[in-house]
């Protein structure tokens, strides 16, 4: 089969690629801007064998697209290529919304046109796969868990450019038939993600002895979520879920961004990280203002998938986090940061 990955040079893309290459026959095809967050040394494994293509293209260049898809000749999408940090959508809100409103339009439209042309045996096995945020539901009471059902209540640039890009594949599935998925993941990490997002950030800080900068309080709620174990789920959907179907995918470790940050201090303070000999990490937090509109907790409801796919994570927080720790120790400890 032939599969397109937008975005295959960002976290879960590289991941998503390694996995395929790895574990399948499957011929891949990675379309990415190479944005300031791709990290093309991710897929360095994969990148020499033959079933593996890169094109480094913009979502948004709708004819380059369009040749792309006419050559290869794609059975499937997994669309991840997004703009994706927070923090960034405040200070340049549009660039937002063209790549994840304007890009994802590009993408089924010009998946429609390919798609409508196949034979029908071709258009049944198609799938379109949009991969999105649990951060579209907006904040969550205690107590409670996002489910597919919930409401959607978007509290940044980023979650609202990533709610309208959920309810044009909706539109695109419904008015036009296309064959989609969607599924909405919680907090991912694990190798390879950029050190922009709390947990990398926190290491490389520690491993820097530099201040490790915390939101607010740090009481800030999210489940997270190894990225090897989203990649299962990911793989699941576009294999067996049901067209039209939404699934939302969380990894039932919930924590306070603060007791993340304390984890990790002390998984590093046990290999002696902290360049201030006889003292903890824990001595570099420091509590700066809250960023605008700040959701406190995000929680998922996984079971739908659970129940139709036998899907849930391998993984506890803690056994993953400390291979994450592990893994990036050892990436960056000879390296400058």
């Amino acid at each position: 089969m032939n599969i397109i990955v937008t975005g295959g040079a960002g976290f879960i893309g590289s991941a998503l690629i390694r996995y395929l290459i790895n574990n399948t026959d499957h011929h891949i095809l990675n379309i990415d801007k190479l944005t300031y967050a791709a990290n093309l040394e991710s897929l360095s494994s994969v990148s020499k064998n033959k079933r593996y293509t890169f094109f480094h293209e913009d979502i948004l260049n709708y004819q380059a697209i369009s040749k792309i898809f006419k050559k290869f000749h794609p059975h499937a999408i997994f669309h991840l290529a997004a703009e994706s940090h927070v923090d960034k959508s405040i200070a340049s809100p549009l660039s937002f919304i063209k790549t994840n409103v304007t890009g994802t339009a590009n993408m089924l439209d010009i998946t429609y046109r390919y798609w409508i042309d196949l034979h029908r045996k071709e258009q049944q096995r198609f799938r379109f796969h949009h991969i999105s945020t649990d951060e579209v539901y907006g904040d969550l009471k205690q107590g409670n868990f996002f489910m597919e059902s919930t409401p959607y209540d978007p509290s940044s640039p980023y979650s609202a450019s990533k709610a309208a890009s959920d309810h044009l594949v909706r539109a695109w599935n419904r008015t036009y038939s296309l064959p989609v998925v969607i599924t909405n993941c919680s907090n991912n990490y694990g190798p390879f993600q950029f050190p922009e997002k709390l947990i990398p950030l926190t290491i490389t800080k520690v491993m820097n002895g530099e201040k490790i900068p915390v939101y607010g309080n740090g009481l800030q709620i999210r489940d997270w979520l190894h990225v090897e174990d989203h990649i299962d789920a990911l793989y699941e959907v576009i294999s067996n879920g049901d067209l039209g179907q939404t699934y939302n995918i969380g990894g039932n470790n919930e924590k306070t961004n603060i007791d993340v940050v304390h984890m990790i201090c002390d998984l590093l303070d046990e290999k002696k990280s902290y360049p201030i000999s006889g003292q903890s990490s824990r001595e570099l937090i420091e509590f700066i203002k809250d960023r605008p509109g700040h959701d406190v907790r995000y929680a998922i409801d996984a079971s739908k998938i659970k129940k139709d796919l036998n899907w849930k994570p391998k993984r506890t927080f803690e056994e993953g986090l400390r291979e994450t720790v592990d893994w990036y120790f050892n990436y960056y400890k000879d390296k400058t940061i």
